[in-house]
């Protein structure tokens, strides 16, 4: 496909988007126009203004941070960034993926760019500067509590974006002066609210949500899909997604579930041979699916309020004359709509997992051979594929408990409650790879079901996915390793482009 400007390209003076953050792992654009330049000096311009003032304290531009907030901070701007980002250096773990720490970035530079922070200009050039490279920090996984925004995990950025620390570069870890030098990259310099307005935000919170929440929607279609595929191949009867059944039920997201389903199905013909009443994960997947739709407008909803929103302390508004000390820091939103997409992400893989279970079993899959091997016996089909989806299972349903209940006291009682929504993003985004796989298996599954018995699709979008996984896909037949083909079938019925 052609790239046009938009997918290239982010403009700081427009809303941030998903679609943003899934292209910011690239070399992109990222366009500070002059509307942009004019608030950021405007507020720049003010907080010198309030610093000149000694009756006016500025938490972390004349004080201290966190617990330590009553005593003064040091006196030269230089210092007081150094101050700011060096105790914060208690990070450990693996690093990041790197997709994560670029999107937190992203999500960092238009949260400056709104000119709320009292930032230097050349911190937002700079950073938007970075986005044209592969450039990225090397950021350790633990550390955040989400509260005061993701500290220490930012922290680290700051710190590489500064010459300090570790990058990587075009995937390659380095230390990051190598990084920046290689990258045709300045360090940054920062002066003491330059540094706290870059950590004190949740950034990787809002990033990790996002793309969790932009993979699982993916799945989601890909599963509705998937179930039309299974209906199809079994000849089952779609009559459980009449639309006068689903509007009874009351439920929108059914409502609408049941429609996508309904066009997939289109030209389908039952064959008679099955059950009045199919499974519960066959007969009830619009009123499953359908629940799942309406948890992930919630989450739309947070993931959109997030990018559109500033995550920082405190706020600068020059036409008011008001420097704001509150909590916008403060990740509980994210925290509780990234508890609901692991919910929602363990009930799809359930389903996924359920019903390639029921495509295997010759005693539910009207007749086909069992694993849908080629030779039973001689052959052995989906059955170390279906073995790892219920480890997949397993291990989504390990991670489901609830972060964002979590909340431990932190930093003298400064930090009294905190919402975890680091912890919640991360888990999401890691259990979102698994339902992925879990659709990728599935698909696999009934690629191979036509190969060893199961009927053509009747309906011509049922036909088209299965031509594009078989196009994709050799049939199992002898056996092989499946590893690398559960990932091309969930590529494939992931990108929906059949």
């Amino acid at each position: 496909m052609t790239a046009t400007a938009s997918d290239t390209s982010v403009d700081l003076g427009s809303p941030l988007t998903p679609a943003h953050l899934l292209r910011s792992s690239a070399p992109l654009d990222v366009l500070v126009g002059t509307d942009v330049r004019d608030r950021v000096d405007r507020g720049r311009a003010y907080l010198r203004t309030v610093l000149a003032d000694d009756e006016r304290p500025v938490y972390g531009a004349k004080t201290g941070f966190g617990a330590l907030v009553g005593f003064a901070g040091r006196s030269s701007e230089a210092d007081q960034c150094d101050n700011t980002l060096a105790h914060l250096g208690a990070g450990q773990g693996p690093d990041l993926p790197l997709d994560i720490a670029r999107a937190a970035l992203l999500v960092r530079t238009w949260s400056l760019a709104q000119g709320l922070s009292g930032v230097s200009a050349h911190v937002v050039s700079g950073l938007s500067e970075m986005f044209a490279t592969t450039f990225v920090p090397a950021i350790p996984r633990y550390g955040s509590v989400g509260a005061s925004g993701d500290l220490i995990p930012l922290a680290y950025a700051a710190q590489a974006l500064r010459g300090r620390g570790h990058a990587y570069l075009d995937g390659v870890r380095l230390p990051a002066a190598e990084a920046l030098a290689s990258a045709g990259l300045t360090a940054l310099e920062l002066d003491g609210r330059d540094a706290l307005a870059l950590v004190n935000g949740t950034s990787v919170t809002t990033a990790a949500l996002a793309l969790a929440q932009s993979s699982v929607r993916s799945s989601h279609r890909a599963l509705a899909d998937l179930t039309c595929l299974l209906v199809d191949v079994l000849g089952a009867d779609p009559g459980f997604t009449d639309p006068r059944l689903i509007s009874a039920f009351g439920h929108t997201g059914a409502v609408t579930v049941a429609s996508w389903m309904r066009s997939t199905l289109d030209g389908t013909t039952p064959t008679g041979l099955r059950a009045l009443q199919e499974p519960y994960s066959i007969r009830c997947s619009p009123q499953l699916l359908g629940a799942a739709e309406d948890a992930l407008r919630y989450v739309d909803g947070v993931v959109s309020a997030d990018l559109g929103g500033v995550s920082d302390n405190p706020l600068f508004f020059p036409g008011d004359d008001l420097v704001a000390h509150g909590g916008n820091f403060f990740g509980q939103p994210a925290a509780f709509a990234a508890d609901v997409l692991a919910m929602v992400t363990a009930s799809l893989g359930n389903l996924a997992e359920r019903q390639l279970d029921l495509l295997v079993d010759p005693a539910r899959n009207t007749g086909l051979p069992p694993m849908l091997a080629a030779g039973p016996g001689q052959q052995h089909g989906l059955q170390g594929v279906q073995l790892a989806t219920t480890a997949f299972i397993a291990e989504i349903r390990r991670g489901v408990l609830p972060a964002s209940t979590q909340s431990l006291p932190t930093n003298l009682h400064n930090q009294d409650v905190v919402p975890f929504g680091t912890q919640a993003a991360l888990r999401a985004y890691d259990l979102a790879e698994l339902l992925r796989l879990l659709c990728g298996s599935l698909a696999l599954g009934l690629r191979q079901a036509v190969h060893v018995g199961g009927r053509r699709p009747t309906a011509p979008r049922c036909a088209a996915l299965l031509d594009a996984l078989a196009e994709a896909i050799d049939p199992i037949d002898p056996d092989r390793p499946l590893d690398v083909d559960v990932r091309v079938a969930a590529e494939v019925v992931v990108a929906g482009e059949w």
